[in-house]
């Protein structure tokens, strides 16, 4: 289970991220949006902040619980507890309000950030709480069946109509063998819609009139649903490496695909001038597009520690692979990236086969997926999928690929709660994003460029949730606007640090 979810994290930046579709930019068609009412158990509860059972939390870190519906359309149905975490302001006399942290994964808890920031966050803790909470995902990722972690099948990109029909039909069913085995009802209410609910519960737990919102990674999507049901209870939003989803899955994916593609090029540069790669003196591009070809027709042998013996397709490398065409510290993902294509291309599909075949097979798993398929991750049907692999396809030769959840949820059996719309065009304050120029910022302006008055700052290096890796001028620019209201001009940069 744990090597499930580390996998899903590792790859959550591209993996969250969907077919080729515009970008949602015609604010002004949307009207306001109202806010619906808070369950009156929300309403009526107030936090008691006590000792922490977990230990390894930092001092001065109080913790609490909150009591949520399983399903916000039955308030006095079924119920769950979600833990909260809180680093009280260290200047209560100055103390301006609570910052909610929105984790992403999709479906990590927000509690393993408390650490980070007590460390990484001290002057913005000065004048704010910092509240942490479990999201309903990492809590059903907890208690699912076992019957939700089998695979439903193993995930391809069909060629065909008939493929797709019958990939289809096999997810559907793992689908309704994981509700029907789910005794906690959370399957179908795990989706960030629901995730967004119980923030705004959070909020009138906490006795706050507004949030200033923390926001990283998958974490934008529920940020992105408060922002639609709640928009005059954001004071401040703060975006760091996002996945848009106000923009589309579809065109999020295509940026993110483009991104990973430039950085294949450079490390096709990079081989070509050391003698240390594994492919040097020869074109390390055409040996990647042989091997992937080849996989396709005739799939390698690999071994996952947690699922055991697989197969790794040329779809399959394409998508899970992604990580090593950033260069890490001195080359060295370069150089493990290099090795493992050389020995992959001699039947060895070892330096692949943890991230590709674990990656394959989590994504198939019908609980793991749950709230991406909530939230509209899956392709329509099988003309959008095709129509998404020609454009990720048609520039991008070497990385472009069909997402492997926009497959997996074509096949989810219930009506997506969490469906791909516009912001709403009034009553939300300028936001702040930031992004690393490997990947991030191109996904997090998209989002900032639909709010009049916003600003992205680029951080000149790689990096994914800039502030939990304690890039200072980032953790500058972000105190700044959280504490005072305050956004950097446009166009503001950050060096690598």
């Amino acid at each position: 289970m744990k090597k499930t979810l580390a996998i899903l994290t590792a790859t959550a930046a591209i993996a969250a991220l969907s077919p080729a579709a515009p970008v949602m930019a015609a604010l002004s068609a949307t009207p306001p949006v109202s806010t619906p009412p808070v369950s009156t158990v929300a309403e009526a509860e107030r936090l008691t902040w006590g000792k922490c059972s977990d230990k390894t939390l930092p001092a001065p870190t109080e913790c609490a619980t909150i009591e949520v519906p399983v399903n916000w359309a039955k308030p006095d149905g079924k119920k769950i507890r979600l833990d909260l975490a809180r680093l009280p302001a260290t200047e209560p006399g100055r103390r301006i309000g609570s910052v909610l942290e929105v984790t992403g994964g999709p479906g990590a808890s927000g509690i393993q950030f408390v650490k980070v920031a007590a460390s990484n966050l001290k002057e913005l803790g000065r004048r704010f709480d910092l509240v942490f909470f479990q999201t309903r995902t990492s809590l059903w990722f907890k208690s699912m069946p076992k019957v939700c972690l089998k695979p439903g099948t193993e995930l391809q990109d069909p060629r065909s109509r008939k493929r797709h029909t019958a990939q289809t039909a096999a997810m559907t069913k793992a689908f309704l063998a994981c509700q029907k085995a789910d005794t906690t009802g959370l399957f179908a209410h795990v989706d960030s819609m629901s995730m967004a609910r119980d923030m705004e519960a959070i909020r009138a737990a906490l006795g706050e009139e507004q949030l200033s919102l923390l926001a990283q990674s998958y974490g934008g999507v529920p940020s992105i649903a408060y922002a639609r049901l709640f928009p005059q209870r954001i004071r401040a939003l703060y975006v760091d490496g996002v996945i848009n989803q106000a923009a589309g899955f579809n065109d999020q994916g295509l940026r993110v695909v483009a991104a990973f593609e430039k950085q294949f090029q450079k490390f096709v540069a990079w081989c070509a001038d050391t003698p240390a790669c594994a492919l040097h003196g020869e074109d390390a591009g055409a040996v990647w597009r042989a091997l992937v070809r080849e996989a396709d027709r005739k799939p390698i042998p690999a071994t996952s520690p947690y699922f055991g013996k697989g197969e790794m397709t040329g779809w399959a490398l394409r998508l899970f692979a992604f990580p090593a065409v950033l260069p890490g510290e001195g080359n060295a993902n370069w150089l493990a990236f290099a090795k493992s294509v050389d020995k992959a291309r001699r039947g060895d599909g070892s330096g692949f086969g943890d991230p590709v075949v674990t990656g394959v097979l989590s994504w198939s798993s019908p609980g793991v997926l749950a709230m991406s398929c909530g939230d509209g991750r899956g392709f329509a049907d099988y003309d959008d999928l095709r129509t998404y692999r020609r454009a990720a396809e048609k520039n991008r030769p070497n990385l472009g690929s069909v997402r492997i959840e926009g497959v997996a949820c074509t096949g989810w059996p219930l009506k997506v709660a969490n469906p791909v719309r516009p912001l709403p065009s009034h009553g939300l304050p300028p936001i702040l994003g930031a992004g690393g120029m490997s990947l991030d910022v191109e996904t997090t302006r998209t989002l900032t460029d639909m709010i009049p008055g916003s600003v992205t700052v680029t951080y000149e290096g790689p990096g994914h949730v800039l502030w939990g890796m304690g890039k200072k001028c980032v953790i500058k620019h972000l105190t700044a606007y959280l504490t005072d209201l305050k956004l950097p001009p446009p166009g503001t940069t950050c060096p690598a640090e």
